[in-house]
């Protein structure tokens, strides 16, 4: 059993490995080859944060792959409020066979997994967007034909996907070049963290404030919104 709350919970040999699988997949799927990798299998779909795409690409994926998603509304959950974390996964567990969680606070994907018998997979916390930047990563890589060696610039917040993508950037061998206003930098413990793996990896990061100055002779531009889930009181100073 393996969980995925953070890019770097897998190595950079499994994260490639899992963008092989995603591209053969997906090529099958469209010749209407079916998948059946998890017949018979349930998982669920825990969002304290209301989604349009996670949700869909959740479920039809894993509709695709032969099984049964159940989705679970956050307010009818109660996580950390009606159960604590650990009773909570203790409970699940039971009844399914991996848990996908869309929440507000990385502690609760945290929580849930150091309890659960079953895989946890983070869609998303205040932290980290894992599957976000997988899926990312997986377009770059059909449009350009590799990620080693390519530049990727990101404009903007130095959010929760601004973090995954430095880290998984790094974990491949992309050279990151992040530009965000003063004051809204990435966090700098993860930029650390992803400067190691580049270096480890024969990527590069890189982190200012000049849009120009990224963007230049990058492969791919990337931005996101500015008033993320949780922001919306902030739109206008955004």
């Amino acid at each position: 059993m393996k969980h995925f709350l953070n890019v770097v919970d897998w190595t950079r040999d499994e994260l490639c490995g899992l963008l092989t699988d995603a591209a053969r997949l997906k090529a099958a799927h469209a010749r209407g080859v079916p998948a059946r990798s998890l017949a018979g299998k349930v998982v669920g779909l825990v969002f304290e944060k209301p989604s349009l795409r996670t949700r869909v690409s959740f479920e039809s994926g894993v509709a695709q792959l032969g099984g049964t998603a159940l989705y679970l509304p956050g307010n009818e959950v109660g996580l950390g409020w009606r159960e604590t974390h650990a009773d909570f996964a203790r409970t699940i567990g039971q009844y399914i066979d991996a848990l996908v969680l869309r929440v507000f606070h990385h502690d609760t994907v945290a929580g849930v997994a150091k309890a659960s018998t079953i895989p946890i997979i983070n869609g998303l916390s205040d932290r980290s967007h894992p599957c976000q930047a997988l899926a990312d990563l997986l377009t770059i890589q059909e449009h350009l034909g590799g990620l080693a060696g390519r530049t990727l610039a990101y404009l903007g917040d130095g959010n929760n996907v601004c973090h995954s993508l430095l880290l998984g950037g790094a974990a491949v061998g992309l050279r990151v070049k992040v530009a965000t206003p003063s004051g809204y930098e990435p966090d700098a413990r993860i930029v650390d963290e992803a400067r190691l793996l580049a270096r480890e990896h024969g990527g590069a990061i890189e982190i200012g404030h000049d849009p120009m100055a990224a963007t230049r002779e990058a492969d791919a531009v990337y931005t996101d919104v500015w008033a993320s889930m949780g922001f919306e009181g902030e739109a206008a100073e955004r």
